[in-house]
């Protein structure tokens, strides 16, 4: 950052009964009210200087010898820039910088601090500095434009705003290597050491997040119109712009309820943030990342963007789906908060498989579909929990993912398992509707015996894992691969004892049932030939196919 200093005397302004004053062996003769500032000074020195005050001292009475009082209430800058402008008529020494130098420049030329006034004017001086300072340094355009655009009452966008705009972008058009001025970067991951080489090739984008939405657009739009970068730069410059100005939504929701007087206004200007960040997303196919634009999605539903915002964010989140985490699918609903927006969901995956409608299978598509099936199932797990969700709801999201993207059902399977345990609600037909979604040759071993165990599957579905698991042994014998697999015995008998001890309690209670004859019950015992297999279907007895689905749980429970 850049300094110029003006001026050799002493600071000997004061402040005495809330009046500002200069020690002076002359008395003051001139009082200036700047809104709730009163400074009382001498004519000669502001008159030789400014031109306004020449004018207005020539309207008053100055025959007299009462003190001549002129108001200057709407001087941009306020009573800082106008105290600035004082000290350089009286010589008191100043330190000119990008700080100060817009309310500085327009408080001077609101009085009238030209050449035609006085030779080497204040005007002069800071047109001098900024054409040689302020332009020729990085942080220092960059600051002034801030300054310029914070400045109320005075706008000279055309002598000040546009050459900080063209500095600015030439300087980010710049090769890293010849960047030698001083930036912001404070990313993870990039250490300082390198920096003295060669700079990041994102090393201005901080430095111009700081900047009004307009003025950031207007360097955007620019750099973009030059096709000098790639759009992945672009894009990377939009997500440092929206963390720095767009809440997560879980802060827009406290704000929301926090204070409900001003949500309107607040929600109004996120919204206009995050729609003008969407319109200057690059077109190009990667240029942000997926994740980034499921977080604008997110945004969108809580700030109320428009559908034409959401339906872009939607189109360009399906076409990177296979960049995303389940996390990120986690989307707040806009009318329920606590719950989650599962038609967003499902209207992403559907933009991401219709990129290969019209494709033949190939390697890439079955990469991407296999990564993109096991987020999918992740999610799956995650909104398996949500007490709200219907079975068909579920039951439509786990098929609306094609069989090929899924080749491990282990995913599935937990997430069945997990809506089953989180929905006790659940009737025997329900629960065999869920388990039909799982094809027991794609669980892995590890799997396979989970489930068996698991009294939560029904009797149908351990029985086909059964044999499943009885055909890979099979194949598997010549390389000596073996799992502790409970036995199809076993397991019948264990569930055979439960419905016993089930009627052992009805018995006591005055319920008398006929108890019908069950295959491998007690003393009786199946055998399962190694091969050929029986179907299902075949092995399963009379009371097995009435114990299609047996008791849920995380073990086996005898009671």
């Amino acid at each position: 950052m850049k300094y110029m200093k003006l001026g050799t005397k002493p600071d000997t302004f004061y402040t005495e009964e809330a009046v500002r004053s200069v020690m002076s062996d002359v008395p003051a003769d001139l009082i200036i009210q700047v809104n709730g500032t009163k400074y009382l000074l001498h004519k000669f020195p502001l008159l030789l200087k400014c031109g306004l005050i020449q004018r207005l001292w020539s309207n008053t009475d100055n025959e007299t010898s009462q003190l001549v009082s002129i108001s200057l209430h709407n001087i941009p800058g306020g009573a800082e820039a106008f105290e600035l402008c004082a000290k350089f008529c009286y010589g008191i020494s100043i330190n000119l910088s990008a700080h100060n130098f817009v309310p500085a420049i327009s408080a001077a030329k609101f009085l009238q601090m030209t050449e035609s006034v006085a030779k080497g004017n204040f005007i002069t001086k800071l047109e001098l500095f900024f054409e040689a300072c302020i332009l020729q340094g990085w942080k220092d355009s960059i600051v002034t434009l801030q300054s310029m655009w914070r400045q109320s009452g005075w706008l000279d966008e055309h002598r000040i705003v546009q050459p900080c705009l063209n500095s600015v972008i030439e300087k980010i058009l710049a090769h890293p290597s010849q960047v030698t001025w001083s930036y912001t970067y404070t990313r993870p991951g990039y250490p300082k050491k390198h920096q003295r080489t060669s700079a990041p090739k994102d090393w201005w984008t901080e430095d111009v997040s700081d900047l009004d939405l307009d003025l950031f657009r207007s360097v955007i739009s620019t750099i973009r119109s030059t096709r000098k970068l790639p759009a992945a730069l672009i894009g990377e410059s939009l997500h440092v712009y929206a963390c720095k100005h767009l809440p997560s939504p879980q802060e827009i929701q406290e704000q929301a309820q926090s204070s409900s007087a001003r949500i309107d206004h607040t929600l109004s200007k996120h919204r206009h943030v995050l729609e003008s960040i969407v319109s200057m997303i690059p077109s190009e196919l990667g240029s942000v990342s997926g994740s980034f634009l499921l977080r604008l999605l997110k945004v969108a539903n809580c700030v109320g963007a428009s559908p034409s915002i959401k339906a872009e964010l939607v189109k360009r989140s399906g076409r990177q789906m296979d960049e995303i985490t389940a996390n990120d699918l986690i989307i707040p609903s806009s009318t329920n908060p606590q719950s989650h927006d599962i038609s967003t969901v499902e209207a992403v995956l559907e933009n991401y498989l219709s990129q290969f409608h019209r494709r033949e299978e190939n390697e890439r598509m079955i990469v991407s579909m296999t990564k993109v099936g096991k987020v999918y199932d992740s999610y799956l797990q995650i909104a398996a929990r949500e007490s709200t969700l219907s079975i068909s709801k579920f039951i439509a999201l786990a098929e609306s993912l094609p069989e090929i993207a899924r080749q491990e059902h282990d995913g599935l399977y937990q997430a069945i398992n997990i809506y089953i345990e989180e929905h006790p609600e659940l009737s025997k037909e329900d629960r065999k509707k869920l388990c039909r979604l799982i094809d027991c040759h794609k669980l892995s071993p590890e799997a396979r015996a989970n489930a068996i165990a698991n009294d939560r599957m029904p009797l149908r579905t351990i029985v086909q894992l059964l044999f499943v698991e009885q055909e890979r042994s099979v194949r598997a014998s010549s390389s000596k691969e073996a799992y502790a697999i409970p036995s199809w015995n076993e397991i019948v008998n264990a569930r055979v004892a439960q419905d016993d001890g089930k009627r052992t309690r009805d018995e006591r209670e005055g319920g008398h049932r006929q108890k019908e004859p069950v295959a491998g019950a007690r003393g009786e015992k199946i055998r399962v030939a190694p091969s050929p297999s029986p179907s299902p279907s075949e092995a399963m007895t009379t009371k097995d196919r009435k114990e299609n689905t047996g008791r849920f749980g995380g073990k086996h429970k005898t009671k």
